[in-house]
């Protein structure tokens, strides 16, 4: 494939999965060449045409005039000599990496490819997933070979959902492909949109590795950053009094305590901690990491349940108000939302929770988690124990309206350290990790 060839819009881009990732990379592509947005849900088809992203990361007008041929319609893949794989990859129960979805786009193209296309995945995956079981795949369905009739690459995706600053136009994008002129021809499409702001990567699996090392190590600090929260609270020090301090070090990494959830942090060191078990080597510190950052939902909700019974009230029935459940603020993803984990543990002991979030969908709350989100209008005037989840817009402009919720000798759990805590009321019971 020529660079040429796409500029002049005499071939087609399509995008496999219309998500947080391949919609926003889409509208971008759009801007300068003939593109195909391809989803295997017609729903979420037919909103794009009616210029609705659910995913709150467009506007219509950032997509909706730009010719962009949506389709739901495998076939409609065939017109494109570049396809670039944007779907999810999950974990599943036991944490081990699902790449069925992956799999299962990767045959959806392969019965949909011509000859001399170039087959990209942005997807987070382990190093060697593109070589050794997408690029099988597709030789095995259309009969092709690799590098000679068709042309694989890997170019990772960094979006951040709800992040105007960082958008894909505005980072450095790698890109690699299964040989030389197949990363160029990439870092050409890419650089066109992004102003040529691109690294080429050795390899493949040099790509995907640094992809999946990019959450490993956020996940890791904030790993630390909770285990020094637990140390410092047995300690009666105040984490974020500490950090505070230790911040004004002109090297310190400014990470803080809290919840890992979402589709990346929580999820890419799995991915690394599978392929390196699999070689014969055993992670420990990676391992380490996610085991407390997956604790934390635990945690949290034990601290509140002493806290509840520190304020001498009785821990079974008490009412509690969660603000937020998504997995961080000003979105509305719930995807591996851990305010889950700690709303599941405090009913285990008997509370009595609401929860209220203004960005969060009703439904898509309950057909994932079973838990019901109310409206503001249904919530009480005042609970037990409030615990503000979420540092959402809308709660860090209406601290003393959340301070309101909080009964008289209540608990407030400030999980994202929002509040003054010399500003809080005096018979507030005040708890923050």
């Amino acid at each position: 494939m020529k660079f040429v060839d796409f500029l002049e819009k005499k071939e087609k881009i399509a995008v496999v999965g219309l998500g947080y990732v391949g919609m926003p990379l889409l509208a971008h592509l759009s801007k300068y060449f003939r593109t195909i947005g391809f989803d295997i849900s017609r729903k979420r088809i037919d909103e794009l045409k009616n210029g609705i992203d659910t995913t709150n990361e467009l506007k219509k007008e950032d997509f909706i005039e730009n010719g962009i041929e949506f389709s739901s319609s495998p076939s409609s893949i065939k017109e494109a000599g570049l396809i670039i794989i944007a779907v999810p990859t999950p974990v599943d129960k036991h944490k081990l990496p699902d790449l069925s979805p992956v799999v299962q786009a990767t045959k959806l193209v392969a019965e949909n490819l011509k000859k001399g296309a170039v087959v990209v995945y942005e997807s987070t995956v382990y190093p060697t997933t593109t070589e050794e079981i997408c690029v099988p795949i597709i030789e095995r369905i259309t009969g092709f070979k690799h590098c000679r009739d068709f042309f694989a690459g890997y170019s990772p995706e960094r979006i951040n959902p709800g992040d105007k600053i960082h958008t894909v136009d505005k980072i450095t994008k790698i890109v690699s492909g299964c040989d030389k002129n197949t990363a160029l021809f990439l870092a050409a499409i890419y650089g066109k949109i992004n102003s040529s702001n691109i690294h080429i990567a050795e390899n493949i699996k040099t790509a995907e590795a640094a992809k999946v090392i990019e959450n490993t190590q956020r996940d890791l600090n904030i790993a630390l950053m909770n285990e020094l929260s637990m140390i410092f609270e047995k300690l009666n020090i105040d984490t974020k009094s500490v950090l505070d301090a230790a911040k004004t070090k002109w090297n310190f990494l400014p990470f803080e305590p809290g919840l890992v959830g979402g589709h990346c942090i929580g999820v890419d060191p799995y991915y690394l901690t599978y392929k390196a078990q699999e070689l014969g080597y055993h992670p420990e510190i990676i391992l380490a990491g996610r085991r407390i950052n997956d604790s934390m939902g635990e945690y949290i909700a034990k601290q509140t349940v002493k806290k509840i019974i520190e304020s001498g009230r009785v821990v079974l029935g008490s009412k509690i108000l969660v603000l937020g459940i998504t997995f961080k603020e000003n979105i509305g993803d719930i995807r591996n939302s851990k305010i889950v984990d700690v709303i599941k543990e405090l009913k285990e002991f008997g509370l009595n929770v609401d929860i209220y979030d203004p960005l969060a969908d009703k439904k898509e709350v309950n057909r994932l988690y079973s838990l019901a989100v109310k409206t503001k209008e249904e919530l009480q005037k005042h609970y037990e124990c409030v615990i503000l989840a979420v540092k959402h817009g809308e709660f860090v402009e209406n601290r003393d309206e959340i301070v309101g919720f909080v009964e008289k000798n209540g608990v407030l759990i400030d999980i994202k350290a929002v509040f003054d805590k010399n500003s809080i009321r005096k018979d507030v019971i005040y708890w923050r990790p």
